[in-house]
C-alpha cells in the first residue's frame, strides 16, 4: 500500500478468496494438497458456471462471456465461421491459431 487509493486496488481479488475461503475451504477441510486442488478446480467450475453473481445481474462469469457484454469490453469472436477469419478483413496483424484455422 504505496499510495493513496492502493487498497482498494486489491478488493476484488480479496473479494473472490472470501468466497472460496467461506463457500468451499472451511467447509471441506481439505487434507492433502491434491485434495485442494481437486476441490478448488470443482469450485471455480461452480463458481464461474452455476453460481449467480449479483453485481451481473444474477447471470453467471460464464454467461456474461458468451454474451460478450462484460465489464464494457465486447470480446470479439474470431472463430464463429470455421475456416475464415473476422481479422482478415480488417488488417489486423494474426496470430497463427488464426492461421491455421483460415489454412483448414
Amino acid at each position: 500500500m504505496d499510495g493513496r487509493g492502493r487498497a482498494l486496488d486489491n478488493i476484488f481479488v480479496e473479494r473472490l478468496w472470501r468466497s472460496i475461503k467461506h463457500e468451499d475451504v472451511y467447509l471441506k477441510g481439505y487434507d492433502t494438497v491434491a485434495d485442494l486442488t481437486l476441490g478448488l478446480t470443482e469450485y471455480f467450475i461452480f463458481y464461474n458456471g452455476e453460481r449467480p453473481h449479483q453485481s451481473l445481474g444474477n447471470r453467471t462469469p460464464d454467461a456474461i462471456y458468451v454474451a460478450g457484454v462484460g465489464g464494457g469490453a465486447s470480446i470479439p469472436d474470431h472463430f464463429s465461421e470455421r475456416g475464415t477469419s473476422t481479422l482478415a478483413s480488417t488488417g489486423q496483424r494474426r496470430s497463427a491459431a488464426i492461421e491455421e484455422v483460415d489454412a483448414a
